[in-house]
């Protein structure tokens, strides 16, 4: 039986993308995001619940994402699930579970990173991910992206002007 692997979050940045490089000198790039549902309750009590979600983009996506995104700012991210898993310093097993990143889209205006919606917005896909067919008032850029961040590969830049806000 097939698989399929796919996940789609919109929410806020936690904190600054962090951007780091590996011995292989691939770019890496750490995300942190929030993601509020609010609800009522049985007794008509409303509430609301916060999933925080840690995301990781290689390549130039990264290098695009730590330049135009920082803490606050509403993003969509398009990617798939991935499960880390290593032992700690006492030898226990520890894993977590992570979204590596295959699009993203700037949603909000430059200027305030606050929620304006989905104005101003771009699209941005790494090759070889399918393209979706609908890109909200932006432009699609390409890039090349190990897959599970093993390899190299010969990136296209892209040139700030290419950057729709």
């Amino acid at each position: 039986m097939p698989s399929f692997n796919q996940v789609i979050l919109i929410g806020n940045l936690t904190r600054d993308v962090e951007l780091r490089h590996t011995p292989s000198n691939q770019t890496v790039a750490n995300i942190g995001m929030a993601m509020n549902r609010q609800y009522q309750t049985k007794d008509g009590e409303r509430r609301e619940e916060v999933t925080f979600v840690d995301c990781e983009a290689w390549g130039r996506q990264a290098e695009v994402m730590a330049q135009y995104l920082s803490k606050g700012r509403p993003v969509m991210i398009q990617g798939r699930l991935k499960l880390d898993t290593w032992q700690d310093k006492e030898g226990g097993n520890r894993s977590k579970l992570k979204v590596v990143v295959e699009n993203f889209q700037f949603l909000g205006s430059r200027e305030g990173g606050g929620n304006s919606g989905g104005n101003g917005g771009g699209n941005y896909q790494s090759a070889g991910a399918p393209s979706g067919g609908s890109h909200q008032g932006g432009t699609e850029h390409k890039s090349s992206s190990p897959s599970g961040g093993q390899g190299g590969g010969s990136h296209q830049a892209v040139d700030d002007s290419d950057i729709p806000f």
